[in-house]
Formats: C-alpha cells, sequence, structure tokens
C-alpha cells in the first residue's frame, strides 16, 4: 500500500519534463500569430494571420517546402524498398558477415550526423557528382532505410514460421507467398518505417547541409533566417509548418506500431 503513490510522482516527473521539452515548440507557435514582427513580448498585444500569407508569398518558402517535399518522397520510396529487402535477406538466413552487414546498415543514423555528410561529401567529391537535388536525396535515403529496415525486422521476427511453410504446401510459389501471405502481414509495418523516414527526412539538417550545395531545404532555410533575421514572425510560422507536417505523422507511426505491438496479427 505504501509503494502506490511512486507511480503516480513519477508519472507527473515525466509529464512535467516532456512540458518543459515542449514548452518552446508552444512559444513558436504562438509568436507566429503576433501582430508585432520584431517583439518577442508577453502577453501578445494583437494576434494576426498575415504572417502567413506573407509566408506563401515568398518564393523562397515555397521553392524550400517543395524541394524538402521532394527530397522526403523520392528518400522514403528509396528506403522502403532497399529497407524491405535488406529486413527479408537478414531475417532468418545465416551467413558469414550477417553481424558485420546489420552493423553497417545502421551505421548512417547510428554515428553522429556530421560524420555521415562529411562521408557522403567525400565520396560525392570522389565520383565527381555536384552536390544538388540528387545527392540529398542519396543523403537522406542513407538514414531513412534505417527506419524502414528496423520496423519491417522487427515484423517479420514476430511472423510464425507456419506461414510460409503452409502457403508452400498448398502449392504456392516463393512470389505468391510473398505477395499474399507476407506483405499484407507487413503492412502496418511497411507504412509506420514509411512515414518515420518521411518525418525524418523533411526536419535532417546536419547530413544536408553537406549534400545540398547551394540548394536550400525547409530546414536549412530556417538556420539561414535564425542566422540573418529578416522577418522573424514568418521564420515563426514556417517553423509551425513543419511542426504542423512532422509531428502527426510521427504519432501516427507510433500509433501503428503501438497497435502492432499489443495484435501481432494486426494487418
Amino acid at each position: 500500500m505504501h509503494s502506490e503513490p511512486r507511480p503516480k510522482v513519477l508519472r507527473a516527473v515525466a509529464y512535467g519534463v516532456l512540458a518543459l521539452l515542449h514548452l518552446p515548440l508552444l512559444f513558436i507557435a504562438v509568436y507566429a500569430f503576433n501582430n508585432d514582427d520584431a517583439s518577442y513580448s508577453f502577453p501578445i498585444q494583437e494576434f494576426t494571420l498575415r504572417w502567413f500569407v506573407r509566408a506563401l508569398e515568398r518564393e523562397d518558402i515555397r521553392h524550400a517546402i517543395g524541394l524538402s517535399l521532394s527530397v522526403a518522397a523520392l528518400a522514403t520510396v528509396v528506403a522502403m524498398v532497399l529497407g524491405t529487402l535488406s529486413a527479408a535477406a537478414l531475417n532468418r538466413d545465416r551467413f558469414f558477415g550477417k553481424d558485420a552487414f546489420t552493423t553497417m546498415l545502421i551505421l548512417p543514423i547510428a554515428l553522429p550526423g556530421i560524420v555521415t555528410g562529411i562521408a557522403l561529401l567525400f565520396a560525392f567529391k570522389t565520383f565527381a557528382l555536384e552536390p544538388g537535388f540528387w545527392t540529398i536525396v542519396v543523403g537522406h535515403s542513407t538514414f531513412c532505410v534505417v527506419m524502414v529496415h528496423n520496423n519491417v525486422s522487427a515484423r517479420l521476427r514476430r511472423l510464425p514460421q507456419r506461414l510460409w511453410e503452409a502457403s508452400m504446401d498448398l502449392g504456392a510459389d516463393t512470389l505468391t507467398t510473398l505477395r499474399y501471405i507476407i506483405v499484407p502481414q507487413l503492412a502496418t509495418a511497411l507504412m509506420a518505417g514509411g512515414i518515420l523516414a518521411f518525418a525524418l527526412s523533411v526536419d535532417e539538417l546536419i547530413v544536408t547541409t553537406f549534400t545540398a550545395g547551394h540548394d536550400k531545404t525547409l530546414p536549412i532555410w530556417l538556420l539561414n533566417q535564425l542566422g540573418r533575421p529578416r522577418e522573424t514572425a514568418v521564420t515563426n510560422v514556417v517553423a509551425l509548418l513543419v511542426m504542423a507536417l512532422t509531428a502527426p505523422l510521427i504519432l501516427l507511426a507510433w500509433r501503428l506500431t503501438k497497435d502492432t505491438e499489443a495484435n501481432p496479427n494486426t494487418r
């Protein structure tokens, strides 16, 4: 009986820490509606939507948004293909170098971003590739693959071997088994991995800095605005847009993986 208050205290501390971590995000959202661009005074005297209109009118912002979404979409497609294939190859079979290959696969997301960025830049320079759109896609794909690979690998480890065996016993070949048995079982894992990869790509800054050349994704645009502030409220609007785009995706991916863990047979 004396130990019952402890979980409540720990829960209250956890909620307090989460609130403290997210408080700056709340201020960014509030100041995006501040009518006074140069003021960070609180409370805000007047709210307005004119900074949202100004952000939509600026060509550099629209270009940064389009570039970030295009890169994220392509990197996610590449990650879903390569991540699924690598997870399937490493799932059950044992072969020489399997552990080393698995370690190398997760290195891009395990290493500091600056190390990955420098390594990619050296590789592009070695092959005389000019940094730009496609080098950003390649750079983002290196760590997005890990997100899909981890989700698919976790699902494959929970799939019973009898599904493969029953399908084969009924006369289905490997491709038919994959199409009608295995892939439907991987649907939510693939979706969660793809969503996380997309959100991670949209938010990525450090690797992009080394692989973008003269192109400016949304995070690079925000960084430049912080270095040379012009319209602070517009910067807050764009930051709010990034949060509004990525936060629901991350929550959706978490919900998909949570439901899957609760019910392994979820499709």
